[in-house]
């Protein structure tokens, strides 16, 4: 399979939700040393830098909140999750790479400090995710 090169800024956005009510959080603009974004500089690197804000046009913003949500909706995806998008530097159009259906929930992961900078702290994040599932609390955790 071969694809075309996409060259530009990555980007990361979180959604929670259920198909129906699906909402974006706000966008993370990842900048990574030399703009190699591996696994050495996603893990262990402290030279990779989230933005969010991210700097961008607010109508690029928008439109990746907007990208998001659909594909989100489209996978019949629920609870929370993010998609990684990257934006053509010469069109500023975003494409989508891909839907992480779990992705972290630590204190240091980036649904988290996208929830934060819409002004949800962790704690009550979380709650309500748990309020979101169908199975009890008691469920959950066996």
């Amino acid at each position: 399979m071969a694809e075309q090169c996409i060259v530009g800024e990555e980007l990361t956005c979180p959604v929670v939700g259920e198909t129906t009510n699906a909402e974006a959080l706000p966008v993370i603009r990842i900048v990574a040393p030399e703009a190699n974004y591996d696994y050495h500089n996603k893990y262990f690197s402290d030279d990779t830098r989230y933005l969010c804000p991210t700097g961008l046009d607010l109508s690029i913003e928008e439109e990746v909140q907007k990208l998001v949500v659909k594909a989100f909706k489209a996978l019949g995806c629920r609870g929370w999750g993010r998609a990684d998008v990257m934006l053509d530097r010469q069109t500023n159009k975003p494409y989508l790479l891909e839907m992480n259906t779990s992705p972290g929930m630590t204190g240091h992961s980036l649904v988290p400090m996208a929830a934060k900078a819409a002004g949800v702290e962790y704690e009550d994040l979380v709650l309500w995710l748990l309020t979101q599932t169908s199975l009890g609390l008691k469920e959950i955790v066996k």
